[in-house]
Order: structure tokens, then C-alpha cells, then sequence
């Protein structure tokens, strides 16, 4: 049962590469049933463009979200079925698929819901995470709302995943990972394990998208466990 407050989970989703983690998490968190509120910075925008070919527009997010969320992450269009509905007459700024609802709330806005900590949000995964908003989320920098949001979820105790994407990490990098591990975050860089059996990229993918909402605590099926048996995944090929 849905609680009667809407608590949503916020997605961050920073100017590392990496777009098709963003879209497998949020389009799991939709078919949990899970409310989400977007959040995605001036620079993810240029990496949207450049990885998918098309923009990330204000005005108008619902058509830019349900286009970059129907991508595959071989870049096969309308690979999935997303369905992004008008908003109700109460809704606001949202629009449902599956089981949730989708909030969006541009970067600059430092007014919106979540950046105080009396919005009543589950928590925040920030996917992919780039080394500039890992440095501003240690750091407390509050820049934009992106790292305003994983500032206030550190201060209330709240879930944060940081789904830092890079390589090689300096020393720098490094410490800012361990303090935000310090503060109580979940520090998931986005490496893909093989034992699952992938044979496509959209698997590798969804192993992390599925290990992010591991650490969050939500259901899915986006890969195959880990049952103590070796070869399972060949075998079940």
C-alpha cells in the first residue's frame, strides 16, 4: 500500500558519462511502484545530448524523459514501452509510469522541495556521479540543487548512493569518496560484474542499476543473484 504522503525517491543525475545507468534506475524505481523526483544538472545535459543524441529541455521534460528513457543502452530507440501521462489536476509537475510518479525540478531551482530537509523524500541516488559533484557533495558546497539535495539527505539521516563513474581516481577523488563514506553514504562506482551471465550491454548495465537499488532497499529483477553455485549463469543460458 502506497502511503498517503508522496515520498519520493530523488535521482540526481550528474555530467559523468553514463545516462543509461540513470535510465535503468529510474525505470526501475517506476515499475517498483516507487515515486521519483528528478534532479539533472546543466552539465548532464551536454552528456544526454552527446550519448543519446537528443536534448534535456525544462520546458519540455516529460517528452525528453520518456524519449531518453525508452533507449536502450545499445542506443535502440523505443526499446522500451515508457508511458509518461499528463499530470492530474493535483499532480503539479508530475507524470506517471507504471506504478510511480515523476517529479522534475531544474538545477538552478534552489527554492524546490528538496533542497530542506522538511521534504518528505525516502532519499537520493545520485547516478552516474561525476567527480566534480562528488567534490561538491563532500565538500557541502550546495552549488546546485544536486548537491544542495545529497547535502540535505546526509543531514537527515537519510539513504544517499553515490554511483561515482570514473577512471583512473586521483588521490583527491579518493578522499572526497571517503568522506562521503565517513558521512554515511553508499559509495557504488558503476563496475559491472560478469558472473550474472551478460551477453549485451544492457545487462551490464542493469547490474548496476540493480546494485544501486540493492542499496536502497528497493525490489527488481534487473539481474541475476549470486547463488553460491559456479557456472549457474551458463548453465541458465
Amino acid at each position: 500500500m502506497r502511503d498517503s504522503v508522496r515520498r519520493p525517491w530523488i535521482v540526481g543525475v550528474s555530467g559523468a558519462s553514463g545516462t543509461p545507468y540513470a535510465a535503468s534506475v529510474i525505470r526501475a524505481l517506476l515499475a517498483a511502484g516507487e515515486d521519483v523526483d528528478l534532479v539533472v544538472s546543466r552539465a548532464s545535459r551536454l552528456t544526454l545530448l552527446d550519448e543519446t543524441g537528443h536534448p534535456f529541455r525544462d520546458a519540455h521534460w516529460r517528452e525528453d524523459l520518456r524519449r531518453w528513457l525508452a533507449r536502450g543502452a545499445d542506443g535502440t530507440p523505443d526499446a522500451y514501452d515508457v508511458a509518461i501521462p499528463e499530470p492530474g489536476p493535483e499532480a503539479g509537475e508530475e507524470a506517471g509510469t507504471g506504478g510511480g510518479t515523476v517529479r522534475y525540478w531544474p538545477a538552478g531551482d534552489l527554492a524546490a522541495g528538496p533542497s530542506s530537509g522538511s521534504y518528505p523524500a525516502r532519499g537520493m541516488i545520485v547516478v552516474p556521479a561525476s567527480t566534480a559533484s562528488v567534490a561538491g557533495i563532500a565538500l557541502g558546497l550546495s552549488k546546485d540543487l544536486l548537491q544542495r539535495t545529497a547535502s540535505v539527505t546526509l543531514k537527515e539521516r537519510r539513504p544517499l548512493v553515490v554511483a561515482v563513474r570514473e577512471t583512473p581516481l586521483n588521490g583527491q577523488t579518493l578522499r572526497h569518496l571517503v568522506t562521503l563514506d565517513e558521512a554515511g553514504a553508499v559509495v557504488l562506482p558503476a563496475s559491472p560484474a560478469f558472473y550474472a551471465g551478460a551477453a549485451h550491454i544492457q545487462e551490464l548495465v542493469d547490474f548496476v542499476a540493480g546494485r544501486a537499488l540493492d542499496a536502497l532497499g528497493v525490489p527488481h529483477d534487473l539481474y541475476r543473484r549470486w547463488e553460491g553455485e559456479l557456472g549457474g549463469a551458463q548453465r541458465q543460458s
